[in-house]
């Protein structure tokens, strides 16, 4: 119960964030990518507090036994922390990043940790999310930021064959990557078409 109450309340911040963050999928959205980066920072430090509370709720030794219960919300987390350092330096944050943004430990050993298939699977959800800012992208004038997008993904993609994904739920995320790389392609094969892609690399290319 106690558990319960304090992932309720992570879920409601984390929909705090998301709803900050969909704004940059609109028009004027993209002049204001600082400045919601920096409110959903803000965020995370309530996000920080609530983690804290959790680690109380349970014994240090039985992480696993209750995972289930937060695991959903932590994978959410885990992919607004990487979409949040995505649009301010267009990286990939680590899972020692991320672990430090939520106020956990990157170490199983050290106690409330970040576990790995958390971090991959809130990776993934990433990708999703940037397949659909590259289409935003071009509605919004801007044609260097899908080409961009389209190396980053390309780059995931490639980080991701490399993986034994042995956890199921894990594997179909990882199948839906394919879709996201494929959108990507479409949208960046559709402005060479067009002959924006030209102007992208010459015009706009410097903007992130």
């Amino acid at each position: 119960q106690e558990i319960r109450k304090v992932v309720q309340a992570l879920e409601q911040t984390a929909r705090e964030i998301l709803t900050l963050l969909q704004g940059v999928h609109q028009g004027a959205g993209f002049q204001d990518i600082p400045k919601k980066c920096q409110k959903a920072r803000e965020h995370f430090g309530t996000v920080r507090t609530q983690l804290e509370s959790l680690k109380t709720k349970f014994p240090a030794d039985q992480y696993y036994r209750f995972h289930e219960h937060w695991r959903f919300v932590l994978q959410r987390l885990v992919f607004l922390a990487a979409f949040v350092v995505y649009l301010e330096s267009e990286t990939l944050v680590t899972r020692e990043a991320v672990a430090e943004i939520l106020g956990i430990e990157a170490d199983r050993e050290r106690g409330f940790h970040l576990d790995i298939e958390d971090y991959l699977s809130g990776v993934l959800t990433l990708a999703s999310e940037l397949a659909r800012l590259a289409v935003n992208s071009v509605t919004a004038g801007d044609y260097s930021r899908p080409l961009r997008i389209s190396t980053f993904i390309n780059e995931l993609d490639s980080g991701f064959r490399l993986l034994n994904l042995k956890n199921d739920s894990l594997r179909k995320r990882y199948d839906g990557l394919k879709y996201d790389v494929k959108k990507i392609e479409e949208v960046v094969y559709d402005l060479s078409i067009r002959g924006l892609n030209k102007e992208a690399t010459v015009g706009v290319g410097g903007e992130k």
